[in-house]
């Protein structure tokens, strides 16, 4: 079975956490609107990849638009961000790479100084 991309994660990691906020904000503002007024309201999320020069990393923006109904009309709000993602095997993504190199080496207790 293929590996899959972690939605709930990756939604998470979008702009340090922001985006989900965001998003919360925008379906209970418009929910609220909705029932408040009778009126229909909208929640769009784009999300917009392009790699990032030779890499195997992507740039996702992602917007958050809504429309709230009010009494005499709506409100609307736009709210656009982007974060750097990795391009995993089968194209899974997230916010650090599947593999990542060692930083830290068996030698690097010598450059210390410690003592084993």
């Amino acid at each position: 079975m293929s590996k899959t991309t972690d939605i709930t994660a990756l939604f998470n990691d979008l702009d340090a956490g922001v985006f989900v906020e965001r998003l919360s904000a925008a379906l209970r503002d418009t929910a609220l609107g909705v029932v408040t007024t009778g009126k229909k309201g909208k929640v769009t999320i784009t999300l917009d990849i392009e790699r990032q020069g030779d890499s195997s990393q992507v740039l996702c923006k992602h917007q958050i638009k809504y429309a709230r109904p009010t009494a005499k009309g709506k409100a609307m709000e736009e709210a656009t961000t982007s974060t750097p993602l990795h391009v995993g095997v089968g194209g899974v993504l997230s916010l650090f790479p599947e593999t990542q190199t060692e930083l830290f080496t068996a030698g690097a207790d010598a450059a210390t100084g410690s003592a084993a």
